[in-house]
């Protein structure tokens, strides 16, 4: 089963598609120009000692966010224990 949620409430090593990024302006544009755009498939790498920021895999890539950002961006993912 899939269930889309913020991209910081992702799990370390969880995999999900970019569905939404609704940060505007200059936030906005710096999170796409990063290549987090609809459509996009990421895995969380893991997170700093005390969760912020957090390291986000696209492409052959690693990048971070902080949980600000990421907030603004949703994911869908698959539950655990959930079949397609």
């Amino acid at each position: 089963m899939k269930q889309i949620i913020r991209m910081r409430q992702m799990s370390d090593n969880q995999k999900g598609v970019i569905r939404k990024v609704s940060a505007a302006g200059d936030m906005g544009r710096r999170i796409r120009e990063m290549g987090l755009v609809p459509g996009a498939e990421i895995q969380i790498q893991g997170r700093a000692p005390l969760k912020d920021p957090v390291a986000v895999k696209i492409k052959d890539y690693t990048l971070t966010l902080r949980n600000d950002e990421a907030s603004y961006i949703m994911v869908e993912v698959d539950l655990p224990g959930g079949k397609d």
